[in-house]
């Protein structure tokens, strides 16, 4: 399909579903021919919600809108409850490849007939979706395994839709207020690394091994083994997963499952992945979850991932902080911190906002309120300002929210929060540790170090732009006095302070990346505050001698 035909279907995708005032802002209408005009509301179909509509033409955009579709559905910072419920019901499945497709790409990856690389092979897929579809076969040591395969034009599909989309989300955001107050542009970059990402399953093989690596301690926890003799960026090949549907009730009381017990169990895998792995799976819905018999918990789909860097690990630790203490004004730092903000923010609004939220479960442990209603909550407060939570966050939360659904669904008295509560408090600890608090001065120090290393250069820019300008300066003689005397003050206190950030620098260094010194922390830690107090005090008191 040529780009023209492709802009064409969308445009009359989106009218034919009542969506013309969004093929407008997108400025697809131009290109519905006058002999193809479509109606807003053909008369032969029942009248469907906004949401509604919504999800049917991204179903009839085929899989790239779909899978769009699929992750505006974790975003319930950006879009209103009852979309979030529509979109969670799109399905990325699409019609079989023909198995002489399949035979062809295996040889072409493997280099050789899948009759000769394993013992069985089945041509017949497992499951069928927008990048690839999966087959069972058997490897010749006997081991079951399902192999991956992605679909011969996948990339060319995606790559070219990912192009359009780009394109339509440049030109809402100059046409369209709420594209860019929503940052549309950011959206569709964020979704197209997602999705390129989902292309290569050396990638997902990776992410197997690295989830295998940090539950190695963990005999409740199983993930699958990837045999890289049979992988390629097109083909995966993975050790076969079975067992029970985490969400079958009967067949885990037909089994014996104490509930209760695998709903404590799953939460806690989630929360090691998001509190002390750092690198967690973020596509966690009942399908990718079994149960064994034993009540071991496997998990399989490794595309789709999320990892906490330092920086968010830091907005999250003060977001709980402000969580548990039920400060509305932490919470509203703790927000706009964590947050992607667009435009004016109306602070006093958003504080409102808290006050109403923490209200809500006042005189009450939190372990009494659904944490998705706490949360529900709080993101409805952030789409009202237009603020937008970053990927790796607006992941987090969907994760944790879908953990809640299935802990209360396998134990209606599930007590989600009573879980959560020690790995925050954990987090928040582990911030205020002596280790901690040295790196991150150790940082500041650094960034304080390379803002005076760069001071000159900039002071030199800003005389050259002064001189261009023909910019001039008059002083008298008895003015120059007290001038000198400021200038001399001003030097000495760049000087304490560099070496203050020197000095402080040096002692985390020593405590943070130093085994040797761990004997001596208490004591660098000591001589380090007891400097840098000295020579703060030094600071304030010729502040305080000199202040007119």
């Amino acid at each position: 399909m040529s780009r023209l035909n492709r802009y064409q279907e969308i445009a009359v995708t989106l009218r034919r579903h009542g969506l013309g005032f969004l093929a407008n802002a997108l400025g697809v209408n131009r290109w519905i021919p006058a002999r193809r005009a479509v109606p807003e509301t053909p008369s032969n179909e029942q009248p469907r919600t906004a949401p509604e509509r919504v999800r049917l033409a991204l179903e009839d955009l085929g899989p790239t809108f779909v899978k769009l579709g699929q992750l505006l559905a974790t975003r319930a910072d950006l879009l209103p409850q009852p979309f979030i419920v529509e979109l969670s019901k799109l399905h990325d499945s699409a019609s079989p490849v023909p198995a002489e497709v399949i035979r062809e790409a295996l040889r072409d990856e493997l280099g050789d007939d899948p009759s000769a690389v394993f013992e069985r092979f089945d041509l017949t897929p497992l499951a069928s979706a927008s990048i690839g579809q999966a087959h069972s076969a058997t490897l010749h040591d006997g081991t079951p395994v399902v192999v991956k395969v992605r679909r011969p034009d996948a990339v060319r599909q995606v790559h070219e839709d990912l192009e359009i989309l780009q394109t339509l989300a440049d030109r809402a955001s100059r046409l369209w207020e709420p594209a860019r107050a929503y940052n549309l542009r950011g959206l569709v970059q964020e979704f197209a690394q997602t999705l390129r990402a989902e292309l290569d399953y050396l990638r997902e093989g990776r992410n197997a091994e690295r989830f295998a690596e940090n539950f190695a301690r963990r005999p409740d926890v199983v993930i699958p083994r990837v045999f890289w003799d049979t992988t390629t960026s097109r083909v995966l090949t993975l050790e076969r997963m079975t067992g029970m549907k985490i969400t079958d009730l009967a067949a885990l009381d037909a089994a014996g499952i104490d509930r209760k017990a695998l709903a404590k169990t799953g939460a806690q895998v989630v929360l090691q992945m998001i509190f002390e792995d750092r690198f967690f799976h973020a596509d966690l819905h009942p399908g990718n979850l079994f149960v064994h018999g034993d009540g071991t918990i496997a998990l399989i789909d490794f595309g789709m991932v999320g990892e906490i860097g330092d920086e968010l690990e830091d907005q999250l630790t003060k977001f709980f902080i402000a969580f548990t203490s039920r400060n509305p004004d932490a919470l509203v730092r703790a927000l706009l911190d964590l947050s992607v903000t667009r435009g004016q923010v109306d602070r006093d609004q958003l504080r409102e906002s808290m006050v109403s939220f923490v209200g809500e479960y006042e005189g009450r442990s939190l372990s009494e309120v659904s944490f998705a209603r706490l949360t529900t909550g709080m993101l409805t407060a952030l789409r009202e300002q237009h603020l937008q939570l970053p990927r790796e966050a607006a992941l987090i939360f969907k994760v944790l929210l879908m953990v809640e659904g299935i802990g209360v669904l396998l134990d209606p008295n599930f007590d989600f929060v009573g879980v959560l509560t020690p790995y925050a408090r954990r987090l928040v600890k582990e911030r205020l540790s002596p280790a901690a608090i040295a790196r991150r001065v150790a940082n500041a120090s650094a960034d304080a170090g390379e803002l005076l290393l760069e001071m000159p250069r900039r002071l030199r820019r800003i005389l050259e732009v002064m001189d261009r300008s023909g910019v001039e300066v008059h002083l008298r003689a008895a003015e120059l006095e007290p001038l000198v005397a400021r200038t001399e003050r001003i030097g000495n206190r760049l000087v304490a302070g560099m070496i203050a950030a020197a000095l402080i620098r040096g002692v985390g260094g020593l405590v943070v990346g130093g085994k040797r010194w761990k004997g001596w922390e208490s004591g660098l830690m000591g001589a380090g505050v007891t400097a840098t107090t000295t020579l703060v005090g030094y600071l304030l008191w010729t502040a305080r001698r000199h202040r007119p």
